[in-house]
């Protein structure tokens, strides 16, 4: 089984970590090793001075909050209007909320079931 990495631009609503900063549109990276972690996906956000903050948090989560809000914890996710989502991720330092393209999402989705080669949920 392969590892799926896919690049993606998202949009940070707001960042505590970065609180001095204009935020905006930012690369993020979406990873998923199925030999590592079958049911998990990471995603990592760029952060303060070099490296990045990941976060990893259950595919299923993030393929249920595409359609209905959901999440306790450390990670919510929500569809926000027609093609876009939002996920909010909390640490002890505080939020950040981004915004993705729904598209951006399913395709990740999309590609981590063929890499783990399940067949995609209906």
């Amino acid at each position: 089984m392969s590892v799926v990495e896919q690049y993606a631009r998202a949009h940070i609503l707001t960042d505590t970590d970065r609180p001095d900063e204009e935020v905006g549109a930012v690369p993020v990276v979406l990873r998923y090793d199925p030999d590592d972690s079958p049911r998990m996906v990471r995603v990592g956000l760029p952060g303060p001075g070099p490296g990045s903050r990941e976060w990893t948090f259950s595919r299923a989560l993030l393929e249920q909050g595409l359609r209905v809000p959901t999440g306790t914890g450390a990670v919510r996710v929500w569809p926000c209007g027609r093609v876009q989502a939002v996920v909010e991720f909390h640490s002890p330092q505080g939020c950040s909320v981004v915004q993705f393209e729904t598209k951006t999402l399913m395709r990740f989705l999309r590609l981590t079931y063929a890499a783990a080669a399940e067949p995609v949920p209906h």
